[in-house]
């Protein structure tokens, strides 16, 4: 051999001795020929002697060979390969390689570390097979690969990799896919059968007692995977595919999730380097949130950058924020997620297609299928079934507890980019507007289970009365799940001009929003009901929404100013309309707000004078107005120093309870008088009764909770709390730390005073 070049035939000490001639360390040679580290050093050391030709023709051109010199390379390499089989044993395995590791791979270590454990218990009785599965754009293929390379010393007898295709349009057939395996392990093309079941079973005979790790990347199916998989022997099958696969039997799952943020945020700075990230932190992160945290668009921002190293990461992130743009700045090369996402659209049943475009029209963040059978006008057991299919597909994942289903981020802008292409505006609307008047139907006659003034005996107007929600607590469930879904219907009527529809579900909704206080939604329902009543001219209704709209402004959004001009604004519609009990409703909800800006004194005469102009009035309702106007009242003296007026005041609003109210239900009488018993409790402990106290607050935290009003019972648990830490009660702790969570969740403002109490505790405690 020509300039001291080696004269072994022994491919991997050749190659060794070939690089240091080059004075290459395995990481530049491996960066240079694009074969990993791993494979590298397995070659050097012996384990793989027969490299493919276009892996030996990638070392020689990465090393700067000769002709001679390469020639040499190739010669040593394939003495290495198998031969042909000429007797009735096995051959040495060859071909099928391993693809290229990526070098930037990042996360899955509970997944890996999962691969691995399998690999160890992979016995002669035990071949264990895995199945990565997932929608487009997760890095099934890449953590499959990557997994492969690390587990490869557990597999001495061979690894191969194959591709089978499962998203062209022609699969790869078993029969085919065998013959290849077969063609691996060495048998030669005569000695191939030529039935697919006699390929398996020599398939299945030649790799019974090996070591191997199989690769089955890209499966279509069950039916196309089950002759490949090994029937006994130590061997790892790791299968990846868009379909779910579950008819597989006896096979491991490892279903990858997206990235979470760090994760996302840590392969970007793999691709384009920890310095550019740290000088835009928000940015990267910004960049990860926009791709959803999916594996595939955050390659892809991050390739794109790398491509454009002068561009900065918030241009980027710039671009992206806009919807309509979104799909069109993810793309970088030949990389893209809009073709990630067009091949397993393309391979879906024309329903199951339309089903998914018009599915993405849901408002909210999941939907159900009664929803998705409107969108799309299908029977809703055929939703079911092709929301089924789809989520098996990898294109929708389903919920784990109900039976609901949500979209990517990305895959939803891409399926509503069919809508636009394949449906049209016409098909559309048509769409949106059928949906928007069953839910707005629907959502009303759920609502109307909490209005104490319905009349249970009149037909309920629920578009589907046999699958309705029979009671509270099923209209409740149904109204908080399918929340975004009745927010959009309601905005689409408004919108279109429909108002009655929208009177009429906002005033249904009246008595339900009082138990969901922490929605802020109610503002924008009031809002929109108060726009409505506007629109048909009738001052009276006018008056009672924009009333519903100050006490959201109040009791929702915590937004004082807008109540008190909501207020103002109904009670001028009440005086235009004559209407005496929405002039108290508005003076005391006017009120409320003049306390919560500090206004006490101008606040206390509205009250008093709400109070004069209801107790005038004869009506059922204007008792409760009247009971909710002296509660109002009698805090706001207390709150004034003024604890003993208080109490006297909440003793009459009591007095009324007890009484009763004529044509109102018991029920309803009882959460007044709950009510009454909260402040009163307060009372008597802003005047240091604490024993007193104690009673009437843990009467009104009872109720509460029994009837499910966690907006109301909670503030009560923190009162309660208050006057148990002065009684020094052994309850008074976890009692405030109840309620201080609570209130978290709710988003309440007085978290804040439960924290504070429950530090003071602390304190005393402690004596500091």
């Amino acid at each position: 051999m020509r300039g001291g070049s080696p004269s072994t035939e022994d491919f991997g000490q050749r190659l060794r001795l070939l690089r240091a001639r080059a004075g290459l360390s395995q990481e530049a040679l491996s960066h240079a020929a694009g074969v990993s580290v791993r494979a590298l050093a397995d070659m050097e050391r012996g384990r793989t002697r027969g490299p493919q030709r276009r892996t030996v023709q990638a070392l020689a051109e990465a090393l700067g060979l000769d002709a001679d010199d390469a020639a040499g390379l190739e010669e040593s390499a394939a003495l290495g390969r198998p031969r042909p089989r000429t007797t009735d044993g096995p051959a040495a395995p060859a071909a099928l390689p391993l693809p290229r590791d990526i070098q930037d791979f990042t996360a899955r270590d509970a997944a890996l570390a999962r691969l691995l454990d399998l690999a160890r218990d992979a016995g002669p009785d035990r071949p264990v097979v895995t199945v990565v599965a997932g929608q487009p754009g997760l890095g099934k293929t890449a953590f499959a690969v990557h997994a492969a390379h690390r587990l490869a010393p557990h597999f001495p007898d061979g690894r191969f990799a194959l591709d089978l295709q499962g998203m062209d349009a022609e699969p790869a057939t078993p029969r085919d896919a065998l013959a290849r395996l077969l063609g691996a392990m060495g048998v030669a093309d005569a000695a191939i059968p030529a039935g697919t079941d006699d390929r398996a079973g020599l398939w299945r005979s030649l790799t019974g007692g090996r070591r191997l790790l199989l690769v089955l990347d890209n499966a279509a199916d069950e039916s196309q995977v089950g002759p490949l998989l090994p029937g006994t022997g130590p061997s790892l099958t790791i299968v990846t595919s868009r379909q779910a696969l579950a008819g597989l039997t006896s096979v491991h799952r490892c279903d990858l999730a997206l990235l979470r943020r760090e994760e996302a945020v840590e392969l970007l700075t793999r691709i384009v380097g920890p310095e550019r990230v740290r000088a835009e932190a928000q940015a990267a992160r910004d960049l990860a949130d926009l791709c959803g945290h999916l594996p595939l668009a955050v390659r892809i921002a991050g390739q794109r950058l790398l491509s454009r190293p002068h561009e900065r990461l918030g241009k980027l992130a710039a671009r992206l924020a806009a919807e309509g743009r979104r799909l069109d700045g993810l793309q970088a090369g030949n990389l893209r997620v809009r073709a990630a996402f067009a091949l397993s659209y393309r391979q879906l049943p024309a329903d199951s297609r339309a089903f998914l475009r018009r599915a993405s029209l849901a408002a909210g963040a999941d939907f159900s299928p009664e929803t998705g059978a409107l969108l799309a006008g299908l029977p809703h057991d055929e939703a079911v079934a092709r929301a089924e299919e789809l989520t098996d597909a990898g294109l929708l994942q389903s919920d784990p507890a109900a039976e609901r289903y949500r979209f990517h981020d990305l895959l939803r802008l891409y399926a509503a980019e069919q809508v636009a292409a394949e449906d049209g505006p016409a098909v559309r609307d048509a769409a949106l507007d059928r949906t928007a008047r069953w839910m707005l139907r629907r959502a009303t006659a759920a609502a109307l289970h909490f209005d104490v003034d319905h009349d249970r005996a009149a037909p309920s107007g629920d578009p589907d009365p046999d699958g309705a929600p029979a009671g509270r607590e099923e209209a409740r469930a149904w109204l908080e799940a399918e929340r975004a879904q009745w927010l959009a219907a309601l905005r689409r009527a408004h919108d279109s001009g429909r108002h009655r529809e929208v009177l009429d579900a906002a005033e249904a909704m009246h008595w339900f929003s009082d138990l969901n206080k922490h929605w802020e939604q109610w503002v924008e329902v009031f809002r929109r009901s108060s726009g409505s009543a506007r629109a048909l001219g009738g001052r009276r209704e006018e008056a009672v929404h924009l009333n519903y709209l100050a006490w959201a402004h109040n009791s929702c959004a915590h937004d004082p100013r807008a109540a008190l001009a909501s207020a103002d604004a109904a009670l001028v519609a009440a005086r235009d309309s004559g209407d005496g009990l929405q002039q108290g409703w508005a003076l005391g909800y006017g009120a409320q707000a003049l306390d919560r800006l500090g206004r006490m004194e101008e606040a206390h005469t509205r009250l008093r004078e709400a109070v004069r102009r209801l107790a005038s009035q004869t009506s059922p309702q204007a008792r409760l107005a009247e009971l909710t106007t002296l509660n109002t009242l009698g805090t706001l003296l207390r709150r004034m120093g003024r604890a003993a007026e208080a109490l006297d005041i909440h003793r009459r609003s009591e007095r009324i309870c007890r009484a009763g109210v004529p044509g109102q239900a018991d029920e309803l009488i009882a959460m007044y008088h709950a009510v009454a018993r909260q402040h009163i409790g307060n009372d008597l402990a802003a005047l240091e009764r604490w024993h007193e106290a104690e009673p009437s607050l843990r009467h009104a935290v009872a109720f509460f909770e029994a009837s499910q009003m966690p907006a109301w019972a909670e503030p009560a648990r923190l009162d309660l709390g208050r006057v148990l830490a002065a009684l020094g009660h052994p309850e008074a702790r976890e009692t405030l730390r109840a309620a201080r969570d609570a209130l978290a969740a709710l988003r309440s403002p007085r978290q804040a005073e439960a924290a504070t109490a429950l530090a003071a505790l602390g304190r005393a405690a402690t004596g500091t």
